[in-house]
């Protein structure tokens, strides 16, 4: 290859400090070193690079090419050292983080706002999951941490969980024009059978799929997320829980009648889990971060009724 790191930084360095002599002091080599390496260049390449007046050396349109896009080149390297050296010092490259749809998404920016501060390094990749399918992408590896995870951990080894909160506050929300809306009373379970439930499809690819309060032989229409579910119930396209947070919007604009039902919503506990097998030092920077109970706190206020 003709054009190697080191002639793209004797032209950063040139073109920064304008002259060959002034370059060769900031990277600590003599004037003559830097002549011979940029002469062999334009003699490799086949091209001038810079208009030489005196001692003074500037950029020509072909050498301004090559050190604009050179120094992506530049930024690109020094970065990879870097990730390299906090690798070594056990700080992973990229942490895979699952959030499960309970959890606001918003409410996880803080806390990656105080990790970022920190200058730790490691890239950070956030996707979401739903119900069994947050345990899943710790069972499958597709995640390394999972907040939010919902229900008891599967029944297999390498994962570890925390309590994040002891269950969740929904409330049974359907359209003002939906048939159950006038229904005088309790509504019974085997009324809720008659009509559509709406549900948020659980993402498990390996894993069994998950499902809360839905009865059997019900009609389901199932959605991709949280925000439609909610949608789909002020259609008036069936009914469901919601959780409390997203509802209760809804709910005072008129969109949303809340209506009491006689089984309630089984209570299901979220978790932090991890995969022990990974033990670098951004995950356990979040572990250690995760079981702080205000941190615990701003994720799910308003999703349980104790932390």
């Amino acid at each position: 290859m003709k054009i190697s790191l080191d002639l793209l930084l004797i032209l950063d360095a040139i073109e920064r400090h304008g002259s060959f002599t002034a370059a060769a002091a900031a990277l600590h080599r003599v004037p003559s070193a830097l002549s011979h390496a940029v002469a062999k260049m334009e003699s490799d390449l086949g091209v001038t690079l810079f208009l030489r007046e005196g001692r003074k050396a500037t950029l020509n349109e072909a050498g301004r090419t090559l050190l604009d896009d050179g120094r992506h080149l530049l930024r690109a390297a020094s970065e990879l050292e870097r990730r390299v050296q906090r690798v070594a010092d056990g700080w992973e490259s990229e942490l895979r983080i699952a959030l499960d749809a309970i959890i606001p998404i918003e409410r996880i920016f803080p806390l990656l706002k105080r990790f970022y501060a920190a200058g730790h390094g490691t890239q950070i990749r956030l996707f979401g999951e739903v119900l069994g399918g947050t345990w899943d992408a710790l069972a499958t590896g597709r995640a390394d941490l999972a907040i939010g995870a919902p229900g008891d951990p599967p029944s297999r080894g390498g994962i570890a969980a925390s309590l994040l909160c002891t269950h969740t506050d929904f409330v049974f929300a359907i359209a003002p024009d939906h048939p159950l809306a006038a229904w005088p009373d309790i509504i019974p379970a085997s009324e809720l059978l008659h009509h559509r439930a709406i549900v948020v499809a659980d993402t498990s690819q390996e894993l069994d799929a998950r499902t809360i309060g839905l009865l059997e032989g019900q009609d389901v229409l199932r959605v991709p997320d949280i925000r439609a579910k909610v949608a789909a119930q002020v259609a008036g396209l069936g009914i469901g829980h919601l959780p409390r947070w997203l509802a209760e919007p809804e709910i005072a604009a008129g969109r949303l009648v809340v209506k009491p039902l006689a089984a309630a919503r089984p209570s299901v506990p979220l978790h932090t889990a991890w995969r022990t097998r990974q033990d670098g030092k951004a995950l356990l920077w979040f572990v250690e971060k995760l079981a702080d109970a205000e941190v615990k706190r701003a994720l799910t206020e308003g999703l349980h009724a104790d932390v």
